[in-house]
């Protein structure tokens, strides 16, 4: 089969994955038009070979690290059937900023376990299908993007990124109240992962007080009328926080009770010392007259 041009194969490399492709002066062609011995050879031809070295960062991001802990970033390589790698670097930059500089962390041959450390509380290993780093005593400024790059035996190099931030603590809560929907609203400043649950007079919420939104930042109250003291508790793994609002006091029926017993018992004393009193001057009257009536037989 006769074909116009020259063959000429391109190497297009993305983050994680690579694409090589064949095409003409004429344009794109279609493999499939080609015998089955030409297409293998064009493959065996291609730098990538069937699959080109593929990187993948496991960690989720963005990634929060406690300060002073350790960070702990691990990566797969699955090289091709045709590919061996030759060379892992670990690399990071501030995640924002104009032209941020990138901070080499560590290089690894791909035939050898030892890694050249730029940093001491740095260390990094490279396995059959995988490579780890971990840094020691993680403060603020080790924030940024991280990037591991694999380089091949012919030189092609893939990447992997991944955002690693500070975990913050929960910072400034506060509750407020939406009169129209009968609803309190709890706020965080910036903490990481804050968690929100929520108390009525020191008691967690029951049904009959008001219902927690899914996400536990919003308590719509059902009680009427809205009374009491409310407290918003927020926390994630470096503590907690809490903010009340205060409503009108509740006129609970335990109270109630209370003051009817009070006023019982304040009845039934003065009752009992008015009893006493009377019967105190009766008594005090009667023996004015026995003695009167004994004066009277003397004379």
């Amino acid at each position: 089969m006769r074909t116009k041009g020259s063959v000429v194969l391109l190497l297009r490399s993305w983050t994680n994955s690579t694409l090589c492709s064949v095409s003409t002066s004429a344009g794109v062609m279609d493999l499939r038009r080609f015998p089955s011995w030409r297409v293998a050879l064009l493959l065996l031809l291609m730098p990538c070979g069937h699959q080109c070295v593929s990187v993948h960062i496991l960690n989720e991001e963005p990634l929060h690290v406690i300060p002073s802990s350790s960070l702990v970033l691990k990566a797969s390589i699955q090289p091709g059937p045709l590919e061996k790698v030759s060379l892992v670097t670990w690399e990071r930059q501030a995640e924002t900023g104009i032209a941020p500089t990138t901070e080499t962390l560590a290089t690894c041959p791909g035939d050898s376990s030892k890694c050249s450390d730029m940093r001491p509380n740095v260390r990094v290993n490279v396995e059959q299908q995988g490579t780890t780093l971990q840094i020691n005593g993680y403060s603020k400024e080790d924030s940024g993007v991280y990037a591991v790059t694999v380089t091949d035996h012919r030189g092609a190099k893939t990447t992997a990124h991944c955002i690693v931030r500070e975990y913050e603590p929960v910072h400034h809560v506060s509750v407020s109240i939406n009169v129209t929907h009968s609803s309190l609203v709890c706020g965080e400043a910036w903490g990481t992962d804050p968690h929100f649950s929520w108390l009525h007079e020191r008691v967690a919420i029951s049904t009959t007080v008001g219902k927690v939104s899914g996400d536990g930042s919003m308590l719509s109250v059902t009680m009427t009328p809205i009374c009491g003291h409310f407290t918003c508790l927020v926390s994630n793994k470096m503590g907690y926080s809490s903010a009340t609002y205060t409503a009108a006091p509740c006129e609970t029926e335990g109270r109630g009770m209370t003051a009817v017993v009070v006023c019982l018992v304040l009845l039934l004393l003065f009752g009992g010392a008015l009893a006493l009193l009377l019967w105190r001057r009766r008594r005090h009257n009667n023996r004015g007259d026995s003695l009167h009536e004994r004066l009277e037989e003397t004379i």
